[in-house]
C-alpha cells in the first residue's frame, strides 16, 4: 500500500464556513503555575511531578509560564493574533481544595472569572475543560479518585459551582480531556499521574468508566439546570490517532477497526449506542464494568458536541506479540511508521509517536460522522512540537517552518472533510504557549509563541503565529462563507 494523496493544496480562510471557530489552546496545569497560592489544593500532578524519576529534565510547574499572573498579556496576544477563541481548563484543586466540595475557594472563582471577563473584552469566546487531567490529591487519596464510584458524585458537584459561577458568560464547555490518556497512561503503564501500573487488567477500564460516567452526571446537572437560561452547549473531548491498514491483508484491516474501538469507541459507544464496543467486551471479559440500566439512561445522548484532539497517524498490522501493555495486547495489534516500501508514513516532529501525516485527520473526522451520525465536531487540538535545545539560538526556534507545513496540510485535511460532508465547527491549535509537557517536562515545545525559560518566561510569537494572523485575517472578501 502506499500513501493516500495528501496534497490539500494552499488552504485559505475562505475555505472554512461563516461562523467556523478559529481558537488556541492550553490547559490549567500545563501554563498556570501558582500552584500553592490564593488557597490552591495540591493536584495529582503537584505530587507525581516532584517523584525522582517521572518527569524527563526533572522539572515540574509550580511556576510554569505562570499564566495565572500574565493571563491579561496571553490574552492580548491571542487577540492581536486574530483568534476568535480560547480552551482553557479550570483546576480542580483551585475551585475546590479538597476535591470533595466542602468549601469553595472564592480567590480561584476570582482568578476564572476575571480571565473570562478579559477574553470577553478583547473579543474572544472562552472554550472551557472542566478536567484535563489535575484530580485533586485528597480526591486521589481518601477516596480512590478516578477507581472510586464516588468520583463521579464529586465531579458533578464541582461541574455545578463551575456553571453556576461561570456559565452566564461561558457558552461552551468541555467535561473531560482525553479520558483515554488518563486511564491507560495513568492508570496501565503508570507514565502520567497518580502513576499507577499494579493492576493493568482492572484498573485503566475502571478509571475510564467512572470518567464517562462523570462526564454524563456533568451533562445531565447543565441540562437540567443551567442550559435553560445560560443556552451553553456541552460535550466531550476524545483523543485519535487514525488507524491506516499496513496491508491490504484482512487480518490487518480489521485490526484496524479494533484499533478504533479501542480508542474512540471506548468512550463514545456508550453515549451514543449504550455500552462499550463489541469487541472490548469480547476480548476484556469482566475487566470491562456494565453500565446499570439507571447509568445507560443518564448516558443516553449525553453530548452536544464531539471534541477531538488529533496529532498524528499510525500504520495498523495484525499482531498477536505486543508486550508494551496489556492494554495494546488486548487490541492485538501493531503500529507502524513505515509503508512496506520503507518510507516514512511522514515526517516525524520531535516526539517520537508524532508524525506529520496530514490525511489522517481527513479520514478520522469522516470516520466519526459515519459513526456518530454526523454530530458537530470540534478539533480541540491539533499541533506538533520541536525539541528544546540549549545551543539553539532564538531564532531557530522561531522560524518554525515545519510547524507552518504542519498548520497549512492539517488545516486543509479539516477543509476537505467539511467538503465531504463532515459537521466540523471550529478548530484549536495546540499549544498557545511553549509549555509544561507532562512526563517530558519542558523537553518539547508545541506553541505557537515562544517562552523564554531562563529569561523572565518573555513570550515571542512563532513564525506560525504570523502564519495564523495572516491566515485568520484572510477573510473579508474572499467569499468566507460560501460553504
Amino acid at each position: 500500500m502506499a500513501a493516500p494523496n495528501s496534497d490539500a493544496g494552499e488552504v485559505c480562510r475562505s475555505d472554512f464556513p461563516a461562523g467556523f471557530v478559529f481558537g488556541v489552546a492550553t490547559s490549567a496545569y500545563q501554563v498556570e503555575g501558582a500552584t500553592n497560592e490564593d488557597g490552591k489544593g495540591d493536584n495529582i500532578w503537584d505530587v507525581f511531578t516532584k517523584i525522582n524519576g517521572y518527569i524527563k529534565d526533572g522539572s515540574n510547574a509550580d511556576i510554569s509560564v505562570d499564566q495565572y499572573h500574565r493571563y491579561k498579556e496571553d490574552v492580548e496576544l491571542i487577540a492581536k493574533l486574530g483568534f476568535e477563541a480560547y480552551r482553557f481548563s479550570i483546576s480542580w484543586s483551585r475551585i475546590f481544595p479538597d476535591g470533595l466540595g466542602n468549601k469553595v475557594n472564592e480567590k480561584g472563582i476570582a482568578y476564572y472569572n476575571h480571565l473570562i471577563d478579559y477574553l470577553l473584552k478583547n473579543g474572544i469566546q472562552p472554550y472551557v475543560t472542566l478536567y484535563h487531567w489535575d484530580l485533586p490529591y485528597n480526591l486521589h487519596v481518601s477516596e480512590g479518585g478516578w477507581l472510586s464510584e464516588k468520583v463521579v458524585e464529586y465531579f458533578a458537584l464541582y461541574a455545578e459551582v463551575c456553571f453556576a459561577r461561570f456559565g452566564d458568560r461561558v457558552k461552551h464547555w468541555m467535561t473531560i480531556n482525553e479520558p483515554l490518556q488518563t486511564a491507560v497512561n495513568g492508570y496501565s503503564i503508570g507514565i502520567f499521574a497518580p502513576g499507577r501500573r499494579d493492576s493493568p487488567y482492572k484498573e485503566p477500564y475502571l478509571a475510564a468508566h467512572y470518567q464517562i460516567l462523570a462526564h454524563a452526571a456533568a451533562v445531565d446537572v447543565y441540562r437540567k439546570k443551567f442550559k435553560a437560561t445560560q443556552g451553553g452547549e456541552i460535550g466531550l473531548v476524545v483523543d485519535c490517532e487514525w488507524a491506516e491498514a499496513f496491508s491490504d491483508k484482512e487480518q490487518d484491516k480489521v485490526s484496524v477497526e479494533r484499533r478504533l474501538d479501542f480508542q474512540l469507541g471506548w468512550f463514545l459507544d456508550p453515549i451514543f449506542y449504550g455500552d462499550y464496543p463489541a469487541v472490548m467486551r469480547e476480548r476484556l471479559g469482566d475487566h470491562l464494568p456494565q453500565f446499570t440500566q439507571k447509568d445507560k439512561e443518564l448516558l443516553q445522548n449525553a453530548i452536544d458536541f464531539i471534541g477531538l484532539n488529533h496529532y498524528t497517524t499510525k500504520l495498523i498490522a495484525h499482531s498477536s506479540d505486543n508486550s508494551e501493555s496489556p492494554f495494546y495486547e488486548a487490541q492485538e495489534m501493531e503500529r507502524i511508521v513505515k509503508w512496506q516500501g520503507g518510507e516514512l508514513i511522514g515526517e516525524r516532529a520531535a516526539s517520537e509517536w508524532l508524525y506529520i501525516v496530514p490525511w489522517g485527520l481527513r479520514k478520522v473526522l469522516n470516520y466519526i460522522a459515519r459513526k456518530y451520525k454526523n454530530f458537530p465536531i470540534y478539533v480541540t487540538e491539533n499541533g506538533m512540537d520541536d525539541e528544546e535545545n540549549e545551543s539553539a539560538t532564538l531564532n531557530d526556534f522561531l522560524n518554525d517552518e515545519k510547524r507552518v507545513r504542519y498548520f497549512k496540510g492539517y488545516l486543509g485535511a479539516v477543509a476537505q472533510a467539511i467538503r465531504d460532508g463532515v459537521d466540523v465547527r471550529g478548530y484549536f491549535a495546540w499549544s498557545l504557549l511553549d509549555n509544561f509537557e507532562w512526563a517530558q517536562g519542558y523537553t518539547k515545545r508545541f506553541g505557537l509563541v515562544y517562552v523564554d525559560y531562563k529569561n523572565g518566561l518573555k513570550r515571542y510569537p512563532k513564525s506560525s503565529a504570523f502564519w495564523f494572523s495572516h491566515f485568520l485575517k484572510d477573510k473579508s472578501d474572499n467569499g468566507v462563507g460560501q460553504s
